[in-house]
């Protein structure tokens, strides 16, 4: 099989024994990385610590932290301590999240996201590059300063978050990989023109751009139980998080879903919501049934343009649940 990439679960009460169990347990059956998500629970580079000291070969993965979280300094500071204390194991995953999450819990402007995620990319390359700094943008001003220590590269890759025609297109022009979310696996050469449009604009190799998105799986014996929580994850996201979700499978020809999912959550119907995820988007977008058909969809993921399957799981499912996908689709 192909690399394949897992999201920590986050269960609000997984303690640090599991956390590293889960690591150690990924690297041994041969996982390619390791991704930690960050959301308004715990953040992600302490987690990704504690993963970084109880293991030894398998990549290490931010995924994602907001460019509205931290200064872009300190974003660089942080990810290139972690990638010396990793021996060179340490990708940063960046994104914008949105609105709701920016402005409601960082109470910071949801403003010029695309713009602000370029001058981050830019400032970060430069700082872990170890050259001085001294940066003119729109957002940030930086005078004369570089990195304390020598990093242990002097290129972490950095790959963004992005689910858009623009945001995919700024992608494809500064970064080193893409991590989308919910685009139907029929759609992915569509989607890939924008980010091929966005290296062919920076001057890069499209091929050299890792497509690593994060795909919604449970792989069990329990397929109704498997069916029913990414379901309700997908309309969770469908249907609470804004209008970038709603807007993405719309694009993609399932407008008829998406807006029964919205009216049904506007409502307060979570049910109807979850109900109105049918079984064509759903095995689109997801991973879901025996150990066979799981792998199999792994690979016409793989045939569809992508590089790394990256498997996140729904918050709701269960120890047992997830320790059985993660067995069941090892490489």
């Amino acid at each position: 099989m192909s690399k394949i990439g897992l999201v920590i679960p986050y269960w609000n009460d997984i303690t640090k024994d599991e956390i590293i169990d889960f690591a150690q347990l990924a690297e041994g059956l041969g996982y390619d990385s390791i991704w930690v998500p960050e959301m308004w629970g715990r953040d992600a580079f302490s987690i990704l610590s504690v993963i970084a000291l109880n293991t030894n070969r398998i990549k290490l993965g931010t995924g994602i932290v907001s460019v509205f979280s931290r200064t872009p300094a300190i974003i660089a500071q942080t990810v290139a301590t972690l990638d010396e204390i990793s021996e060179g194991r340490m990708i940063l995953g960046l994104g914008t999240s949105g609105p709701v999450v920016i402005e409601n819990w960082h109470g910071v402007k949801f403003e010029k996201p695309l713009k602000r995620t370029r001058e981050y990319v830019e400032i970060i390359k430069m700082i872990i590059s170890g050259q001085s700094v001294n940066y003119n943008g729109e957002i940030f001003e930086l005078k004369n300063f570089s990195l304390q220590f020598n990093p242990f590269r002097e290129v972490i890759p950095i790959y963004i978050a992005s689910i858009g025609p623009k945001n995919i297109t700024l992608t494809g022009e500064i970064a080193d990989g893409w991590i989308p979310f919910l685009i139907p696996i029929e759609h992915y050469k569509h989607a890939e023109e924008y980010l091929r449009a966005g290296a062919e604009k920076g001057g890069r190799d499209f091929h050299n751009i890792k497509v690593c998105p994060y795909i919604p799986a449970l792989v069990s014996d329990d397929e109704g139980m498997s069916r029913r929580l990414i379901k309700e994850y997908i309309a969770y996201y469908i249907g609470a998080m804004g209008t970038f979700y709603s807007g993405l499978i719309s694009r993609y020809g399932f407008q008829d879903e998406a807006n029964s999912i919205v009216e049904a959550w506007n409502k307060g119907s979570k049910t109807e919501a979850i109900r109105s995820v049918s079984d064509s988007l759903l095995n689109s977008v997801a991973i879901t049934g025996s150990t066979a058909e799981g792998r199999n969809k792994i690979e016409e993921f793989n045939k569809a343009g992508v590089d790394i399957p990256i498997i996140i799981f729904p918050p709701k499912a269960s120890r047992v649940l997830i320790w059985e996908t993660i067995n069941k689709l090892a490489p």
